[in-house]
C-alpha cells in the first residue's frame, strides 16, 4: 500500500486584524479522501504536531463540501487531525508521496520551515512527487532558501494576488504569494477567471491555484504515483 504524507500548518494569525487562520478544511478533507478512496494509507504532519488550527472561514455553511461532511462523522480521520506528528520528527524515507493543503497559515511557518524545505527536497530526490495546494506553495519558498535556484523555470501555480485582494486578506499578510515566487524565479501561471481550478505539473511537482484545485491535484498526484 502506498503512503501518503500531509502536510499541514500550524499557524492561525493574521496581520492587523482579530481574525484567524490556519489550514483551510476543504484543501486537506478533499485531497485526503482522493488518497483514501484510491487506497492510499495517509498520515498527518505539522510543524508543531498535536491539532493543526482550522481557518473559520473554510467552515462556514457556503464552503461547506461532501468532503468535509464526511470527515465530521469519520471518528479515525478526525483522531489523526487531533495528533498530527511534529514535522521534525518525519522522514520522505517512509512514505511514496507528499501533499501540503494551504489556508493562509503555511504563508508564515512552512513557507521559514528548515525542516519542511528538506523534506521536500528529501522527497524529490528521491524521484516521488510532491504536491501544494493555493497558499501550500509557499513551502517551496523554504526550499528555494536551502537550495538557492531550486524555483528558477519551475511552472507553479500558487493562490492569486488577485484572488488574495478579492478574500480581503491582502492587508493581513506578510507578502503577496503569486507575487514572491515570481520574483524568486518561478513561472507562476493561474486561471484567467480567479477561483476556478487551476493545476500545474512540473516534473514531479504539483501545484495547485485555489481551494477548487485541491481534489484536481491530489488526482494528479495519483496519476503520478500509477
Amino acid at each position: 500500500m502506498k503512503k501518503i504524507l500531509m502536510v499541514l500548518s500550524s499557524h492561525s494569525e493574521l496581520e492587523n486584524t482579530d481574525g484567524k487562520t490556519g489550514v483551510w478544511l476543504g484543501e486537506f478533507t478533499e485531497p485526503y479522501y482522493e488518497f483514501i478512496d484510491a487506497g492510499y494509507s495517509v498520515s498527518l504532519t505539522s510543524p508543531k504536531g498535536g491539532q493543526p488550527p482550522v481557518d473559520p472561514m473554510s467552515e462556514l455553511t457556503e464552503h461547506i463540501t461532501g468532503a468535509n461532511r464526511r470527515f465530521s462523522e469519520d471518528g479515525a480521520a478526525k483522531d489523526a487531525f487531533a495528533h498530527t506528528m511534529p514535522l521534525n520528527q518525519v522522514s520522505a524515507s517512509a512514505y511514496d508521496a507528499a501533499f501540503y493543503p494551504g489556508g493562509h497559515g503555511p504563508i508564515w511557518d512552512l513557507a521559514k520551515d528548515n525542516n519542511s524545505g528538506l523534506l521536500i527536497l528529501e522527497f524529490l530526490d528521491s524521484a516521488k512527487p510532491v504536491a501544494l495546494v493555493c497558499h501550500g506553495p509557499a513551502a517551496l519558498i523554504s526550499v528555494e532558501g536551502q537550495r538557492p535556484g531550486f524555483l528558477r523555470g519551475k511552472r507553479i501555480s500558487a493562490f492569486s494576488n488577485l484572488e488574495e485582494k478579492l478574500v480581503g486578506r491582502s492587508g493581513n499578510v506578510p507578502y503577496m504569494l503569486e507575487e514572491t515566487l515570481g520574483q524568486l524565479g518561478a513561472e507562476v501561471n493561474t486561471a484567467l477567471v480567479p477561483f476556478l481550478s487551476n493545476v500545474e505539473v512540473d516534473g514531479l511537482l504539483v501545484t495547485g491555484q485555489n481551494p477548487l484545485s485541491a481534489g484536481p491535484a491530489a488526482k494528479a498526484l495519483i496519476e503520478l504515483l500509477a
